[in-house]
């Protein structure tokens, strides 16, 4: 016991030293040349992705080492931007400040990172799923840092674009609490609201405001003097902010103003100010004798916290683990609609680099990080693997289409996983993985049994971790999951929730539909004009009719999903996303009903029809099959929820 324990001293002791004497490590870059190749770079992206403006900064050792403004803040005043004072929306790193308060607090012994949230909120968290069992562990501050509460999570709940449609953060977290689709603790699934829910045990913990809360004790130890959490931007940091712009058809267009939940998004900031950040965090909690976390904190959230595999990448408190060029990487990318940013860090180099812009997209912070990463810190590794043997037997379970779990289970909105964040796994006459992700396809190559590691290196074409390596694991409830780098994973969907099936339905039944309605319209307008009248039956005539009803019903459905679903091109993403729906969305919610009622109406007419042998054959299987074919899309409607 005795040896065991000094054993356990020397341990300790050696983790502290390491941790302590971080600052001090032998640089294995060398920096003289950062002024040249940052501005390189950067230019490059700027004017090759149409950047209307972008700004960065790079500190190590306590030094800010570069730090620039590219383009214009303003186009039609040609207002350049400056590194020091221009702001810009930093989307998600701002949660890093969301994290820093909530370990403020915990150093203060006023909250426990793994008590039940529930004793620090002025309303409950329910403790059931959704598929009615109780969770049994209750939701702690631990699985809110590490995306891990089991939250479903609402798209359509994150933008608006006037604060008359933005809600307060007392209401926000009220009104769109989500239900609890997973165990607390087992499924890393990113959470926007955990966030949010957050920084409002912040509020109810401290007496204050989120943003004045990180204000007083963040913003003023720093010296941030151009940050802020508000929404819009207070007098005298509203003429900072820079514009934000989106190049469409070869022009620049401006977006409004967009307004997100405080703690999960809302933060402007300066490259500069975010310099010193990062500065606080790479210095142990504290800048220029101004401490804002104790050192012990700032390596407890530096240390890993979550992972679904120990091959990958997982989350720390509050930071997402990236390994890049063999060096660990802590960082946390941001995006609204219009604007695009990234704070990383390296701890063991002491280093850490700030990038935002407007009018593109994750993937150039990405391929700026990389290309600093290839010059800086060039890999010596190599990765190089053979097709085991057997290969094919184990790896074609794993084929298939797989939708995150950061999505919506139990609304309407879940249908949007059809669309987006999909991941399609295929399996090629060698044995290899073809994954698509994000429009981009990836070979990967079995290392262990449902372990495969990428055979591309540089840049992720994953906003949230590297995708260097993907396991495949059981959920909670023995569903095939992917899980990969970061605070992300996806499950494997049955053929029938597939995106292929699903579309399939709705254009078969669409054609059916407009095929009766054509053949049918034809065949009365030829009686019209022999002057022939109708023998069949009123119950024959009524079947006819409910079948045209429920046509042109499923056919004003999908016009109105499309029209409301539709991408607008600046702000990327769907109206309805953005709060904004037409006058008539309510009947198009009311549709589903009335073709439910519908469907089941033709079940029984075309039963009838049978028994009574109205109509030809042909006429009563051409019914049948258009019923079946209703009631599937019907059985679609209520597996995503539209009713």
């Amino acid at each position: 016991m005795e040896i065991l324990k000094w054993v356990f001293i020397t341990s300790l002791f050696t983790s502290m030293f390491v941790f302590s004497s971080s600052s001090f490590a032998a640089k294995s870059a060398d920096f003289t040349d950062i002024e040249v190749f940052m501005d390189k770079v950067i230019r490059e992206k700027v004017e090759g992705d149409n950047i209307p403006n972008a700004t960065i900064s790079v500190v190590s050792d306590g030094k800010v080492i570069f730090e620039n403004g590219y383009g214009y803040a303003e186009l039609d005043e040609k207002k350049e931007v400056d590194a020091d004072t221009t702001m810009f929306r930093i989307g998600s790193t701002s949660k890093l400040f969301t994290w820093t308060a909530i370990m403020q607090l915990v150093e203060q012994g006023k909250l426990d990172l793994n008590a039940d949230i529930n004793q620090y909120l002025d309303f409950e968290i329910p403790a059931q799923l959704a598929n009615g069992s109780d969770n049994g562990e209750p939701i702690t501050l631990t699985h809110l840092m590490t995306h891990t509460p089991g939250f479903e999570d609402y798209a359509d709940s994150i933008f608006r674009l006037s604060s008359d449609r933005a809600l307060p953060l007392d209401q926000y977290v009220r009104q769109y609490l989500p239900v609890r689709v997973f165990p607390a603790g087992e499924v890393v699934a990113y959470s926007n609201y955990g966030t949010a829910l957050a920084g409002y045990i912040v509020e109810q913990v401290s007496g204050m405001s989120f943003s004045e809360y990180v204000e007083q004790y963040i913003y003023t130890p720093l010296g941030m003097e151009h940050s802020t959490f508000r929404q819009p931007l207070p007098e005298g940091l509203s003429d900072h902010l820079a514009h934000a712009y989106r190049n469409l058809n070869g022009e620049f267009q401006e977006g409004k103003f967009e307004f997100v939940p405080e703690p999960a998004g809302s933060m402007s900031s300066t490259a500069a100010d975010m310099a010193k950040f990062m500065n606080a965090y790479l210095n142990h909690g504290s800048l220029n004798g101004k401490r804002i976390l104790k050192e012990e904190t700032v390596q407890r959230m530096f240390e890993q916290h979550f992972v679904h595999h120990p091959n990958l990448d997982g989350m720390a408190l509050g930071f997402i683990e990236k390994t890049a060029n063999d060096q660990r990487v802590l960082f946390h990318g941001g995006s609204t609609t219009l604007f695009d940013s990234a704070l990383y860090l390296i701890p063991d180099e002491n280093m850490g680099i700030f990038i935002s812009y407007s009018g593109n997209n994750f993937l150039t912070h990405t391929e700026i990080f990389q290309e600093f990463m290839d010059h800086y810190f060039p890999s010596s590794s190599t990765f190089t693997a053979s097709i085991p043997k057997g290969v094919k037997e184990r790896s074609k379970q794993f084929v298939g289409e797989y939708h995150q779990n950061r999505k919506s289970f139990t609304t309407s909105e879940s249908l949007v996983s059809l669309t987006m964040g999909l991941i399609r796994v295929e399996m090629d006459d060698e044995g290899y993985l073809i994954v698509a992700q994000n429009g981009e396809k990836n070979r990967f190559v079995e290392i262990e049994p449902g372990i495969y590691r990428n055979l591309r290196e540089g840049r992720s074409p994953d906003a949230y971790g590297e995708f260097r390596t993907i396991v495949f694991e059981k959920d909670p409830f023995g569903n095939i999951m992917l899980a990969s780098d970061g605070p992300m994973t996806y499950t494997k969907s049955p053929w029938y929730a597939s995106s292929g099936f699903t579309f399939l339905s709705i254009i078969v039944v669409v054609l059916l539909f407009v095929v009766s309605l054509i053949n049918w319209g034809v065949r009365g307008l030829i009686r019209i004009i022999k002057h022939k009248k109708n023998q069949y039956p009123k119950t024959a005539i009524a079947a006819k009719w409910i079948a045209v009803a429920y046509g042109f019903l499923t056919i004003g459905l999908i016009v109105g999903v499309v029209s409301t679903g539709a991408v607008d091109p600046l702000y990327g993403l769907p109206k309805a996303a953005l709060g904004i729906l037409p006058p008539w969305s309510p009947i198009t919610n009311f549709i589903p009903v009335a073709m439910s009622i519908l469907g089941v109406s033709m079940l029984v007419l075309a039963v009838l029809l049978w028994w009574k042998k109205y109509w030809r054959i042909r006429g009563r299987v051409h019914y049948t099959i258009l019923t079946i074919f209703t009631l599937n899309l019907l059985w679609i409607f209520g597996y995503w929820n539209l009713y």
